[in-house]
């Protein structure tokens, strides 16, 4: 065993917000674009495939059932060779892998095929929104880690419009095909551009690697402050360079948090996966056509930037437990007034609410909360573990979703989300820790008090 004495959390805590930031930010937020962009272009192609008869709904539900099982088996390993191979080597991985399948899906002769290659392109896409989050979580400063974290989320949930307007365009003039060749390219041309990222000094620290995360660390400050003029960081946390395994997750004081990242995002992916990924479809079976459903989906898929954006201004003001618990509230309220809505432009303007208030929660849950829920040298698996049980639930939702609109319409699939919905503002209000402003070394199971009074003494508090 090594004791740490990088103390490279408080060296990167204290660092002043630069170039270095928002160039990490830009490197991680455009594969992460890239990945929700993927995810969401399923909605417009699956619509279109039906409308062409090239597919029908149950091919559709397979087809997003291979999404969701492939993400299940790239999540767990993002976890796996994230903790033990570093954040650098599972964010390079990852997105090599969604960009060459989704460039083999492009060219899919049959519906067979595109579900065998969604598979593939759901093993990257499983892995980069765990690694993604996590990665820049461990980089930025702690007073303003939820912004850092809502901005990450805004750039990617913006994919949700931008993929529903370029679908409009796309689709009907030049066919669906487009679309994977659109995101595998631009994938491929992040992944060149990602190499020079730097890997996470926390983690190496964590790993016992110690001149590496002196080396890492010392060449971000570099970066940060060429004249070596830096505020002296917090004292240094002695931690025990560990190899955590999963069993980690389910110890005292863990297993509390393991099972809450696990119902929050639950209920996240059964909210964006089955109800508002299926709109598209769910126009087209009520009689519209498809030129006509992506018009109205476009504008509802607005929703996903404006929820990031309003969870980025509010994530270091009113904490992640109360805006889980509120607007998990507002999204059921919103549910119940959609499907009572005929008239275009109510069905458009509650649309467009609902996504909204459901994009909040998903910029804060998968954002922020849930990677801050864990100690570094299990954070990735503990992400991960929480994205799998998510993403496990995505594997059925498509086969609950199909008959639950067959026989009971829209309502019936506004009400089980809505359930779920419930139950989280419960389980996270009544059980689940606030995070807000504090460094990640005092967010373990056990905390620290000295880093805590040095965090709350730097924010003011």
């Amino acid at each position: 065993m090594a004791t740490m004495t990088v103390n490279a959390g408080a060296r990167l805590d204290r660092l002043p917000v630069s170039g270095f930031h928002y160039n990490l930010l830009t490197l991680i937020a455009a594969g992460m674009f890239l990945d929700a962009f993927e995810i969401y272009l399923q909605g417009g192609v699956l619509a279109a495939l039906v409308a062409s008869h090239w597919s029908t709904p149950a091919l559709n539900a397979t087809f997003i059932s291979s999404t969701f099982a492939g993400m299940v088996v790239g999540a767990w390993l993002a976890g796996i060779y994230g903790d033990r191979y570093g954040r650098r080597f599972a964010y390079q991985i990852n997105l090599l892998v969604f960009g060459l399948a989704a460039l083999a899906g492009a060219a899919a002769p049959s519906m067979e095929w595109l579900i065998g290659a969604r598979f593939v392109m759901g093993l990257g896409l499983g892995a980069e929104i765990v690694v993604g989050y996590v990665t820049i979580s461990e980089f930025v400063p702690p007073q303003s880690r939820g912004r850092w974290g809502a901005t990450l989320a805004m750039i990617t949930n913006s994919a949700l419009f931008v993929s529903a307007l370029i679908a409009r365009v796309v689709i009907p003039g030049y066919g669906w095909r487009w679309m994977f060749v659109i995101v595998g390219v631009g994938a491929l041309i992040v992944w060149f551009m990602r190499r020079s990222m730097p890997e996470s000094p926390r983690w190496l620290e964590s790993k016992g690697r110690l001149e590496e995360a002196e080396a890492a660390m010392a060449a971000i400050e570099r970066r940060v402050a060429p004249n070596g003029n830096l505020p002296p960081p917090a004292p240094a946390v002695p931690i025990v360079a560990s190899h955590g395994s999963v069993k980690a997750l389910f110890a005292p004081g863990m297993l509390s948090r393991t099972l809450i990242g696990s119902i929050v995002l639950i209920v996240m992916n059964t909210a964006v996966y089955g109800f508002i990924a299926f709109m598209p479809t769910f126009m087209v079976k009520q009689g519209m056509n498809i030129v006509t459903s992506l018009n109205y989906t476009t504008l509802m898929m607005f929703g996903g930037p404006v929820g990031a954006l309003i969870g980025l201004l509010l994530a270091d003001r009113i904490g992640r437990k109360a805006c889980i618990v509120w607007f998990s509230v507002l999204s059921v309220v919103v549910g119940a007034i959609y499907p009572q809505t005929t008239d275009p432009m109510l069905v458009t303007l509650t649309g467009f609410l609902l996504v909204t208030a459901v994009y909040v929660l998903v910029a804060i849950t998968f954002a922020l909360y849930v990677p801050e829920l864990f100690p570094t040298d299990i954070r990735m698996r503990g992400a991960a573990f929480c994205n799998t049980a998510g993403r496990m639930m995505t594997i059925l939702t498509p086969q609950i979703i199909v008959p639950l609109f067959a026989t009971g319409g829209v309502n019936a699939v506004i009400g089980m989300v809505s359930g779920l919905l419930i139950l989280q503002a419960v389980v996270v209000g009544f059980f689940g820790i606030e995070t807000r402003r504090k460094p990640l070394e005092a967010l373990g199971p056990k905390g620290d008090a000295e880093v805590l009074r040095v965090a709350r003494a730097a924010a003011g508090d």
